[in-house]
């Protein structure tokens, strides 16, 4: 699993440069079984070469987050260090991060990713990247450590940014409500959204919200909305 690791590490660090070398790799294997079943026509299964070389500029953090979570140890890691680089994705600049990471059994590893390199688990299209400083949960395969998938639901920074996504449904039922103070519709829209994240956030958001909410519930209820 080691070795496998360390592949998806190389193709996920250097996916660009990874296209040209899964194409000269697939080509050099085809044609030694070319060589040995002689017939030409096998030089077909280059086609799916072609495009996985291709697909993995894309893909190569999904699928190194898939390998990782299905075959990997549990650790936790902190960025100590970020730093813009030169490189842009999507108009935005691309910011480099050293890591340290602690394995199961207590070690140390220097390791890190950017913004285009980091595979964070499960997959979103938006890059959400921890607090520098903040403790996080990852997974790694022993023999290969630094190669990492950033767990996002299983660390604090990704609980609290679910937890604010909810609030911000919940403000948005509410100022909805505003607009139209009188609609049976919006009433029961909002009480619902206000009844759901109690129910789903119990014991994830702050005890202030908790509060709030369950306070705002209570008043609608009294006041029969």
């Amino acid at each position: 699993m080691a070795f496998l690791s360390a592949i998806f590490y190389f193709l996920n660090q250097h996916s660009l440069l990874s296209m040209p070398l899964i194409l000269a790799v697939g080509f050099g294997l085809m044609s030694l079984v070319v060589r040995w079943r002689k017939n030409p026509g096998l030089y077909v299964w280059m086609v799916p070469v072609f495009i996985f070389s291709m697909v993995n500029v894309f893909t190569s953090s999904i699928l190194n987050g898939l390998f990782l979570n299905a075959v990997g140890t549990y650790g936790s890691a902190v960025i100590t260090q970020q730093r813009e680089t030169n490189s842009r994705l999507n108009e935005q600049a691309v910011w480099a991060y050293d890591v340290v990471m602690k394995t199961a059994d207590g070690r140390d590893v220097k390791t890190g990713f950017d913004t285009m390199s980091a595979t964070i688990y499960p997959w979103t299209n938006t890059i959400y990247i921890p607090p520098m400083g903040e403790r996080f949960v990852v997974k790694y395969v022993p023999g290969f450590e630094k190669n990492i998938a950033v767990m996002r639901l299983e660390s604090d920074y990704g609980k609290a940014y679910i937890v604010a996504v909810a609030k911000s449904e919940v403000s948005a039922k509410q100022r909805q409500l505003e607009a139209s103070p009188d609609n049976p519709e919006f009433k029961a829209e909002y009480r619902a959204a206000l009844q759901a994240f109690l129910d789903d956030y119990a014991n994830n958001a702050d005890p202030h919200t908790l509060r709030l909410y369950r306070a705002e519930l209570q008043r609608l209820e009294q006041a029969g909305l």
